[in-house]
């Protein structure tokens, strides 16, 4: 899953930026909260720790075959990194609410993969293996996707206000990226090998620094 995981970020932002929590956590955070399985995995498939590899007709939708990620998507490490990215929000702002939320997004990222992916999603660091294959049906993912990105920007944009044409503007952007990279991940041809699909995906730290900016050009509705 892709655009899914930032619906969800959107939609920690709309929800941490009610009238009771102006000063919750940007949308960058939420952002790095819902991807931070996915900035950690590329980090790990460079460095060795863990494997993926290119296999056109894995599943209907993606060509990759997860081989070995159980410290960055195993159900275990997911709970692990949700208090760790909770905890360390909570730790210089000491506010309850959002720093359950972030931890919750965070491993919102294990749940949507685990029903996206086939059976290669570890629970524990050395399994069990599980996964409901979404992603052998190309219509459900997208139907899934789709609800839960517009259901996620719809809310942001519904409770945040632009502060300027950057505000409005920088949003519509980001949005599009999205839908246009996601769409070309779909029906481009598959990469080389996974080590480029791994130096590839550390392009992804650029989406949460475009995030925490969009932000900044917008307030709680």
């Amino acid at each position: 899953m892709f655009v899914g995981h930032f619906g969800v970020a959107l939609a920690g932002r709309a929800i941490a930026a009610d009238g009771r929590e102006r000063r919750g956590p940007s949308l960058g955070t939420f952002v790095l909260a819902a991807q931070w399985l996915d900035l950690v995995w590329p980090v790990l498939v460079i460095a060795g720790a863990e494997r993926v590899a290119v296999e056109p007709g894995n599943t209907k939708v993606t060509p990759l075959r997860f081989e070995e990620y159980p410290w960055s998507h195993s159900l275990l490490m997911a709970a692990v990194w949700g208090v760790a990215v909770g905890g360390t929000w909570f730790a210089t702002r000491r506010r309850t609410a959002p720093a359950l939320l972030l931890g919750a997004v965070v491993v919102s990222h294990w749940v949507l993969d685990w029903i996206t992916h086939r059976p290669d999603m570890p629970v524990g660091i050395h399994g069990p293996y599980v996964g409901l294959g979404l992603w052998n049906s190309f219509p459900g993912t997208i139907a899934a996707e789709g609800v839960l990105f517009l259901g996620g920007l719809a809310m942001y944009v519904l409770g945040t206000r632009p502060l300027d044409r950057a505000g409005r503007w920088g949003l519509a952007a980001f949005a599009a990226f999205l839908v246009v990279f996601y769409t070309m991940s779909l029906v481009g041809p598959p990469p080389p090998d996974g080590k480029t699909v791994a130096w590839a995906d550390l392009g992804m730290w650029l989406l949460v620094a475009w995030a925490y900016w969009i932000d900044r050009h917008r307030r709680p509705a």
